[in-house]
Formats: structure tokens, sequence, C-alpha cells
């Protein structure tokens, strides 16, 4: 008993050594889906690290129909939300959104709706001030925020709080964090490049990149209102100052999939915190698996936010592709949502909700079907399947010209999506062992990593937190005039000093010149 007790007497003395140690954060999750998932995890691993953390949600946003996402109970949660008319229009535009997405016709105006869009949300958030207050009396250490949406850099400042921004993506805003981007082999966001281009793909990034700040600016302008109103006093944040403040930017990419590019001290890259060694499956797949013998089976999900498909010719297209595999087929899909008047192909299971990283993990998976979210192609290189893409927006074109690049698998156009071709693409990456040998080679490369995702995670966060600032990983170049860091001014000084040079050299020539005419006419005299 004795023993018993002094063991008790060290565990407690333990335990309050770790809450002595650690501290509080402030994780800040405003969008749905993916991205929610993300800063869940970051909670989760930060919690298990000893730290107290909390979470600020935002309600009403869309998750997966059919799956309701609830933190495990091992952090705080403070929500708030729009008012229901804000997210009526939201969720109204998002479903017109999808429509368009499906019938291959986004845009960059697209894009800059969602950011007004998220603008009008933030004015709700920002005037939560007995939330805000609260919040504020709980002297946070670190709020890390999910840089995707520029309302949460305004929240920190509001707060006061120095962040840790977390990019739920690849590098596409590098030039914002400040992070080199030279334009010879780092391919723009949208410009559907790889790193290895010729003259005239560097050509198109170049040009690209005349047009790239016109299109921040835009968005920067869609959050003009909310900082004047809830940011009275001068000298008022700017959303450029805001993104080279943060403490470090983390992106959830990998180099065993992402272009090898330049980075800063301060930018960590953990993807693949979502992937994790599969889990046993529910009976019910378990089941299906089995009953599809040796042919295996492949698995189907466009994503998070997209649960079904309101266009019946389109769905037949799919569907037909489907009955023309050997392979048994598990589809993420709205069940109620499923057309009476077209017979689902008898190789397929549709569910509500996929175990998507389990199912990943199973021995007998032999493709990957996915709109190229970043999430899912992370887990998919974790366990080293093949993928057949179908991009749908934002970043997913671009994430999937990498798995080509990787040669891990192939992209359908959704535009030009037909039974046929999409059936030969998918039999063509399951029948070809290239595909399948660059998949588990990318996944050696992710899994042999010296350090796993939640430790490159928590150990720069916590150096962060322990510091009290990441300013010693981050250059001067962020304190420098655009002129300074361009060189501009040097190269003024050098072509100034050449050309009075030049223009000395003329004058004295030109003096020697009519020096020596006069002394010859001298002579002649």
């Amino acid at each position: 008993m004795a023993v018993i007790e002094k063991l008790l007497v060290v565990v407690l003395l333990f335990s309050q050594f770790l809450q002595l140690g650690g501290f509080k954060v402030l994780t800040l999750a405003f969008m749905g889906g993916s991205h929610y998932l993300l800063m869940d995890e970051i909670s989760n691993i930060l919690h298990k690290r000893g730290h107290e953390v909390r979470m600020l949600l935002q309600e009403g946003v869309r998750l997966t129909p059919g799956r309701h996402y609830e933190h495990s109970d091992t952090y705080q949660v403070t929500k708030w939300s729009a008012s229901e008319n804000v997210i009526d229009e939201y969720n109204k535009w998002f479903h017109n959104f999808t429509k368009d997405c499906l019938k291959g016709r986004t845009t960059v105006h697209s894009y800059l709706d969602l950011m007004g869009h998220l603008a009008s949300q933030c004015h709700f958030v920002l005037n939560e001030s007995r939330t805000l207050s609260s919040l504020k009396q709980e002297k946070f250490h670190l709020a890390v925020i999910d840089a995707f949406n520029p309302c949460s850099f305004l929240v920190a400042e509001k707060l006061g709080l120095p962040f840790v921004a977390v990019y739920p993506g690849t590098f596409v805003n590098a030039p914002q964090a400040g992070i080199p981007s030279p334009l010879s082999y780092v391919p723009l966001a949208q410009s559907l490049l790889s790193d290895r281009m010729d003259f005239w793909e560097r050509l198109k990034n170049c040009l690209m990149s005349l047009f790239a700040p016109k299109i921040k600016n835009q968005i920067y302008d869609k959050f003009d209102n909310v900082i004047r109103e809830h940011f009275p006093a001068t000298p008022r944040p700017a959303l450029p100052e805001l993104y080279l403040k943060a403490e470090l930017w983390i992106y959830d990419t990998d180099f065993s999939i992402e272009f090898v590019r330049p980075l800063l001290p301060s930018t960590v890259y953990i993807g693949g915190l979502l992937a994790k060694p599969a889990k046993p499956l529910p009976q019910e797949f378990e089941d299906f698996i089995e009953s599809t013998g040796e042919a295996g089976f492949i698995i189907v999900t466009l994503g998070s936010m997209l649960s079904s498909i309101p266009f019946p010719q389109l769905l037949k297209e799919i569907n037909k592709s489907f009955a023309q595999l050997p392979q048994g087929v598990i589809w993420r899909y709205q069940v109620s949502h499923w057309p009476k008047e077209i017979n689902l192909a008898p190789n397929v299971k549709i569910a509500e909700w996929l175990p998507q990283n389990d199912l990943l993990g199973h021995p007998k998976v032999r493709l990957f079907v996915t709109h190229g979210g970043l999430n899912s192609l992370m887990e998919s290189v974790y366990h080293g399947v093949p993928v057949v893409g179908i991009p749908l927006f934002g970043d997913q074109h671009d994430n999937m010209i990498r798995v080509e690049a990787r040669n891990m698998g192939l992209s359908v156009s959704i535009d030009q999506l037909e039974a046929n071709s999409f059936g030969s693409t998918m039999k063509q990456v399951i029948g070809d062992q290239r595909y399948k040998a660059a998949a588990e080679g990318l996944s050696t490369i992710l899994r042999s990593h010296p350090f796993p995702p939640e430790q490159r995670l928590a150990g720069w966060i916590e150096h962060v937190l322990k510091v009290g600032s990441g300013t010693h990983l981050q250059p001067h170049a962020f304190h420098q005039m655009w002129y300074q860091q361009y060189l501009l001014d040097v190269w003024l000084f050098l072509i100034a000093s050449l050309l009075g040079m030049l223009y000395l050299c003329l004058k004295l020539i030109g003096y020697i010149t009519l020096k020596a005419c006069n002394t010859g006419k001298q002579k002649q005299a």
C-alpha cells in the first residue's frame, strides 16, 4: 500500500507539473468540412501535450450531411454564429456554387464571392463584444488560426493575441506570407503548371504574376468595411501586414507530393496530420469488401461539401462507368438524394458517411476517386493508394497537377466526364502498376520523415510559446520597404552612377577633343 501511495503522489506531482508547464491556446475555426477537421485535430494534439485549449467555433457552416463532427471533449469550445439570414444566404450561394462546379464553370469571381460572404459573417463575430471580452480576460498566450479565412486574422488582432497561421492547403498564398517564390520553377496558384516549365510555361507564370496582386487587392477590399467599422482607431490593421505578423506559418502539405521550393525558417509543413494507421471497419463495409473477392474495391468521395449530384445525366454517366468495373465501389452519397429513376449499379454501395482513412488502409483497396482535396490526397499518399481526381474548385486543380507530376494518378475534367472514358481512366490507373508503385514510393517518403506531423506541429508551436515570439525566424525583409526588398534603390544608384560617369567621360572626351582642335589651329596659324 505504501508503494501505491507513493506512486499516486508522484503521478499527482507530475500532473501538476504538466499543468503548470502548459500554456493557454485559443484556436479559431470559422469554416466547416475539412477546415474544421484540421483545426479540431490541432486542438486535440495541443491539449494532449498538456496545454489548455479553447476553440472559438462558428456554428451554422456547412458540414458533411449525415455525419456530425464533434470534438472529443478534450478541449473547451466557445460558439458564435452569424444571423440566420446571413447563413441562409451563404448556404444558398454555396448550393448554386457547387452546381457551377459540377458544370466546370468556376471562376475567380466565385472565389471573390466566397470572400464577400466570409466578410459579411465576420461582422457578427467582431460584434460579439461579450464573448471577445471574456476571451480577453482568459489571457491566452497564443491563437492558432485557420488562415484561409481573413476574418481569423482580424479576430486575433482584436483580441491582441500573437498568432500562428495554419493554411489548409499547399503554398498557394506563399507571397502573402513572405515566402520566396521564384517564378522560374514555382508555379502560381491556378496556373495548372508543374515545377518543370518550358519557356512558354515560364512566360505564362510570369504574366500571371502581374495580375496576382490585383486579385489579392480585391480580396482585401471585401474586408475594408469590416476593418473600418470594428477598428475605428488609427492606424487600422491591414490584412497584408497581418499576414506578415504571424509568428509561424503552418501548411497542411508535404514534399512527398508538393513541388520543392524555398521556405523561410518560420514556415512549417505538416501534411498527413489527419492520416492515421487504419482501424477495423464497421461490419457493413467489411461484408461488402469481402463480397468483392480478389478484384477488391474503390473508394469514391467528392469532398465534405458535396454529398450528392443534382444533375441526373452526370449522375447516370458516373454510375454507368462504375458498372463497367470488376471492382466493388464504395461511394459516399446522400442516400435520400439518390434519384429513384436511376438504378444503382450492382457493384456499388452508397453510404452517407465513409471511414475514409480506414478504407484507404484496407489491403483490398485498389483506387481512390476523389475531388482532389489535400486532406484526402495526403491520406491517399500515406496509405499508398493511386487516385483518379475530379477537381471541382479552389486548389483542387493544382493539387491534381501535383498528383499527375508524381505519377500517382490521373485527372478527369468534370465538364467532359463520360462513362466510357471515365471507366477507361479508372481501369488504366488500376491496371498499370506504375501508378501503384509511385503511390507506395510517396508513402515511403511521407512515413519515413524524421519527425511525424504531430511532432512538427506541436514542437514548433511550443518553441514559439516558450520563446515568446517567432520574430527570430523571420527575415528583416518583412520590415523593409518594397523598393528596398527588390533593391530598386541600389539599382537606381548604380545606374545613376554609371550614367554620371558616362556623362563625365563624354564631357572629358569633348574637352580633350576641343583642346586638341584649338591647339592644331594655333599651330597652323
